[in-house]
Order: structure tokens, then C-alpha cells, then sequence
């Protein structure tokens, strides 16, 4: 007989196994599939730390190192381990906003509950100390050991470049990177990062109630080691670098100088230019907003962006395009009664020695010469029509490296500008425009644009009669991934050499005896041309190209000085204070320093207006 309470068993049983299986299902849940009490519990004793590896050294030519590394401090925040804290006494500590404080906490927590956060980069060793003291207080926060820029001279800016922050749009294009990584933004540090960065580590740490680090998890079984960025070496003289940014203190401009055997750019300075400790540190965003609100534009690399009329310097250029072309010969002259009139366009020009040839051409800076020797040009009668010859005309000028971009080893060059047929046809009219109508271009005016560094690779193209390798700072980084092969290709200009010693001469004779002699050096052997770039928006820019020593050149240089007039005034005087202090190492002429060094254009005090030279 069946029992009345065996039914009642059954049901008993089966609540039992239901209970059990939910029992273990909520098990296998908290487990298996969600790991918050997993994490929860980890996070409590373990920490994850990131090894930041230090940045590579960036060293000059002599092994004196321009950029190294310092220790620094990120303060993290994981927000789901956080309680209650004073945010007043915390922002005071950091030297921050309560307001920006309590906003970058909320963006932590949108960021995500589980993942670090950064809430102060790069602060220094004394206001980590002082948290340290305190950080029991601040449950979800700790330090991030890390190292920033630091260097050695308060100079380079624009060469150097800057680091800072990945952010979101960059982490889309750039997965390896992870948020309060630093990647290079511009100059060096931007073209190199691959090399600079080096590798990050890892370390999981314990930690106590208190959030202070006690030992290493597992003895460091489970750690990682990072691996620095790689050193390079570059061609830049440092101390000629910052002696070529105090020369342009107050002066708006920027001096190139190259070594023409090589391509190597020995300095770039960009003025009005910056410290770049400014854009390291803590206080990194603060200065960098100052920076670009500046009126004097510091962040603008000049060098390399910045499109001046080469003026007068480009007269060389149409002389042995002419040359080339038998338009001209070294004997060819051409009078000057202070300018020429040819139809109803009046090129002026200053006092000097009529009729002249071509080395005296060059030697005194003559409109009338150049501008008859450009007409000529574009007039040759083996091409025919003036849209032939000028196709012609300009094939040569870009084989200079002007109107396209000389492919250097720095961020954000710009390729100047040289007008097309099809410019002058959509501006002018198709074939109606004649020699005649841009004869400025035969002194170097009218809608030619070209930068310093183009103009530094035009003086090293001289200075080598002929050819030229592609401008660049790094020569060398021990990778094997590194290949700078492309540094040591010589471009070779499509011009007869022989033509190229009869510039040389006549540049030789501009600063002895021409329109550059401020510009002379005891014993060493200056080949220079002076232009005065003509500027619709206020007074004229000075402009300097040289080389030294005439034979065996070992530096070439280009100098533009904004709104200073003359060549001679500004550009010529610096830049050969610049290659005395290259080629010996110091200068003599002091008076002729103290004048630069204290001129002070931006602010209008300009002692030197009087001077006679012209061009």
C-alpha cells in the first residue's frame, strides 16, 4: 500500500534539486560569467602597473645630449574602488581647480568603472610626495611612476617638437597605444616616435587597506620589463643652436644652416620661438593654451612653413638658367640708369657701376640686369611661344627643390610656391600674358613664394656647383629597422657645372667688396647674396643665403629676418656671426654680436635703419 506521504517526498526532493541548481547556477554566475566579485576581491590586494620605458635620447653631432628624461608621477583613479573624498583638499594638493577636478572625475567614471584613469599627468616629484603622505585618504586612486622631457637647453623648439596625450580620435587609427600614453606631435619627437617610444612593461604589485604598495605579486613572476626608445643622433650643433635663437630674440624670422657634403641641417630656429620644458610637466596644458593665443605666433615654425618673395637671392638662379639656355654669357652686360624702363613697366634700382656683366651683376644686386636678362629668357626663339619657354624656364626652378616639398625628416613642410602656365592663363588669360607681364620673377618677386629650408637647400646647391642631398637632422639610430638611405641620394640640378664657379666668384665678390660687406670673416672665405623681399603688408623682409668656406664649404646657410629691410641690415650680419662661431667655434667681432643680440625689432626698437646697403 502506497504511503499518503510519499507524494509529499517526491515534492521535498525535487524543491531540494531546484534549490541546488539555482544555488549552483548563481555559483557558476558569479564565477564564471560575471567576475565583478572576482575583480573586486583582486583589485583589493593586487595592482596592475604599467612600466612606462623611458623615452630615446635625441644627441647632437658633438655627443651632447639635447633631450633626456626625468621621473614623474601620473595620478590614476579606478573609479568603482573609490569612496567618498575630499575633492577640496585633493585639488589643493595637485594645485588644480576644485571645479576641474570634481569634471575630470566624472569623465573618469563615463570613461569606465574598471579602468585606470589619468586625473593629473606628468606631476612632479614634490607634489607626489605629498600625496603619498595622504593617498590612504583617496580609496581608487594611486601613483604611476613615469618619466618626462627634460632639456639641457632651453632651445629648440620647433626642431625638437613636443609630446603629449593620445585622445580618442588618435587611439581609433592607433590600437597599441592605450589611454595616458604620450606619443610625439611634432618635430623630431613626431617623426620618430617609433624609435623614441620604446616599449612599455607591466608589474603586479600588492597592496594593503591602506592603498600603499607592500611587495611584488608572486615575486614578480607574472612582471614585465619595458624596454627604452631608442638614442639618435642627429646633425644639429646644439650650442650653435642656441646661439643662432639668442641672435633672433625679438626679431621675427629663422635661420637654416646645412652641411652641404651631407644634407645634415645643423641648426633650424624659428623666432618667435619657445622653451620647450613649457609643454612638459604638469602645468604642460596651461602653457600650451598661452602659447597659442600668443599675437607672436610661437608655435609657427617659420623654417618650414613660413612663404617669403626670395627676392634679389633668387637673381642667381635666372643666371645660370640663362647660362645654361645660351641666352647669356659671363661677358654679357646690360646698362643701369638706377632701374630700367621697359614699356610701361619701371624696374628700380639703386646707385652703383654701369654698364655691368654678370659677376657684377650678382656682386652689386642689379634690377636692370636681371630683369633684361629675364625677358631675354623667356623670349628665346627656340621655343615658340612664351608658355614653351616659360614650361622650360620653370622645369629649371623646381629643380632646385623650389615649388615641391625637399621630403626632409621634420613634420609639416610646406613646397612654396612657383605659378604655372595654368596659373597665369586662368589669372591672365590664356596666351595673354608675355614676358613682360611677370618680369618680376626675374628678381625674384611677383608669385614666387619659397621657404628657409629651400632657401638653405638652394645655398648648399651652390655651394656644391651643382647638386644637393635631401635636408635632414637624424644621421643616425642603432635599429635595425632605421634606413636613411634615401639621405644620401644626390640630386643633381640639370645645369652645366662649369657655370656654376662663375656664381661662386661673383658671390665671393658680394661679400668682399659687394652689397654684404658686413658680412666678411677674417681668413675664412664668405660666399653670400643679400635680397630685400618686398612685403604688401608692412616694411620689406631681410634675406641672406651663404656658404663658407668658398672651397670645401662646410656650412650653408640661409637667414630671414620679417619686416627688417635691407639684407645687409639684419640677415647678412647674422648669419655670418653664425658661421664664424661654426667654423671657429667663437666670435670675434663682439660689437657686431652685441648689435644683434640686442636689436629688438618686434617691439619696434630699430637702430639700424640707416644702413647704406642695399639688396
Amino acid at each position: 500500500m502506497t504511503s499518503p506521504y510519499s507524494s509529499r517526498k517526491y515534492t521535498f526532493i525535487m524543491l531540494l534539486i531546484i534549490t541546488l541548481i539555482i544555488f549552483l547556477g548563481k555559483i557558476f554566475y558569479i564565477q564564471i560569467i560575471d567576475d565583478y566579485y572576482k575583480i573586486w576581491a583582486i583589485s583589493n590586494t593586487q595592482r596592475k602597473l604599467t612600466i612606462y620605458p623611458p623615452r630615446g635620447l635625441i644627441i647632437d653631432r658633438h655627443g651632447k645630449i639635447m633631450v633626456s628624461n626625468v621621473p614623474a608621477y601620473d595620478l590614476m583613479f579606478i573609479p568603482y574602488q573609490s569612496s567618498e573624498f575630499d575633492t577640496v583638499e585633493l585639488s589643493k594638493i595637485l594645485e588644480i581647480d576644485v571645479t576641474n577636478l570634481k569634471k575630470i572625475i566624472e569623465k573618469a567614471k563615463k570613461n569606465s568603472r574598471y579602468q585606470p584613469y589619468p586625473v593629473a599627468s606628468q606631476i612632479s616629484i614634490n607634489i607626489a610626495a605629498a600625496l603619498k603622505e595622504k593617498l590612504y585618504k583617496y580609496k581608487g586612486f594611486y601613483l604611476q611612476g613615469r618619466t618626462i622631457r627634460h632639456y639641457t637647453l632651453p632651445a629648440g623648439g620647433h626642431l625638437l617638437g613636443y609630446i603629449s596625450e593620445v585622445d580618442k580620435k588618435f587611439l581609433k587609427n592607433n590600437p597599441s597605444y592605450k589611454m595616458g600614453d604620450l606619443v610625439g606631435i611634432t618635430g623630431l619627437e613626431k617623426t620618430y616616435e617609433q624609435y623614441l617610444k620604446g616599449q612599455k612593461g607591466a608589474s603586479i604589485v600588492l597592496v594593503d587597506v591602506h592603498n600603499r604598495i607592500v611587495g611584488k605579486f608572486a615575486d614578480g613572476k607574472y612582471d614585465t620589463i619595458a624596454i627604452p626608445g631608442k638614442n639618435i643622433i642627429t646633425g644639429i650643433d646644439w650650442e650653435l643652436q642656441y646661439y643662432g635663437e639668442q641672435l633672433m630674440k625679438n626679431k621675427r624670422g629663422s635661420i637654416v644652416a646645412i652641411e652641404p657634403s651631407t644634407g645634415e641641417i645643423l641648426i633650424l630656429v624659428s623666432s618667435p620661438s619657445y622653451d620647450p620644458s613649457l609643454l612638459t610637466g604638469f602645468s604642460k596644458n596651461k602653457n600650451f593654451k598661452k602659447l597659442v593665443n600668443d599675437p607672436q605666433k610661437p608655435l609657427f615654425n617659420r623654417a618650414l612653413m613660413a612663404q617669403y618673395p626670395p627676392g634679389s637671392t633668387f637673381k642667381m638662379v635666372n643666371a645660370l638658367i640663362g647660362l645654361n639656355e645660351n641666352i647669356l654669357k659671363p661677358g654679357t652686360s646690360y646698362g643701369c640708369s638706377k632701374g630700367v624702363t621697359v614699356g610701361p613697366i619701371h624696374v628700380g634700382c639703386h646707385p652703383h657701376p654701369s654698364p655691368l656683366q654678370m659677376e657684377e651683376a650678382i656682386q652689386y644686386s642689379c634690377n636692370s640686369y636681371f630683369t633684361q636678362a629675364f625677358l631675354h629668357i623667356l623670349g628665346n626663339k627656340k621655343y615658340k611661344n612664351t608658355e614653351e619657354a616659360f614650361k622650360v624656364w620653370r622645369n629649371y626652378v623646381t629643380a632646385f627643390g623650389f615649388g615641391t616639398i625637399l621630403g626632409s625628416d621634420l613634420a609639416y613642410e610646406l613646397k612654396g610656391i612657383v605659378p604655372t602656365v595654368q596659373y597665369y592663363d586662368k589669372y591672365f588669360g590664356k596666351h595673354r600674358w608675355k614676358p613682360l607681364t611677370i618680369v618680376s620673377l626675374g628678381i625674384g618677386q611677383g608669385e614666387l613664394s619659397l621657404t628657409p629650408l629651400q632657401l638653405a637647400n638652394y645655398a648648399c646647391i651652390l655651394a656644391n656647383r651643382g647638386f644637393y642631398y635631401t635636408p635632414h637632422v637624424v644621421r643616425e639610430i642603432n635599429d635595425k629597422n632605421f634606413n636613411n638611405s634615401k639621405y644620401k641620394i644626390k640630386h643633381v640640378v640639370p645645369i652645366n657645372k662649369s657655370y656654376f664657379e662663375i656664381i661662386c666668384n661673383a658671390m665671393q665678390k658680394v661679400v668682399e667688396s659687394g652689397t654684404a660687406r658686413i658680412a666678411k670673416i677674417d681668413s675664412i672665405v664668405v660666399c653670400g647674396k643679400t635680397g630685400t623681399a618686398q612685403n604688401p603688408h608692412g616694411k620689406d623682409h631681410s634675406l641672406f643665403i651663404a656658404f663658407a668656406p668658398k672651397d670645401n664649404p662646410k656650412i650653408a646657410i640661409c637667414v630671414v629676418v620679417e619686416n627688417a629691410g635691407f639684407g645687409a641690415t639684419y640677415a647678412a650680419p647674422i648669419a655670418s656671426l653664425i658661421i664664424e662661431k661654426y667654423l671657429k667655434r667663437k666670435v670675434k667681432r663682439k660689437e657686431l654680436e652685441k648689435r644683434m643680440l640686442e636689436a629688438d625689432l618686434i617691439n619696434n626698437n630699430d637702430t639700424l635703419n640707416n644702413d647704406k646697403e642695399h639688396q
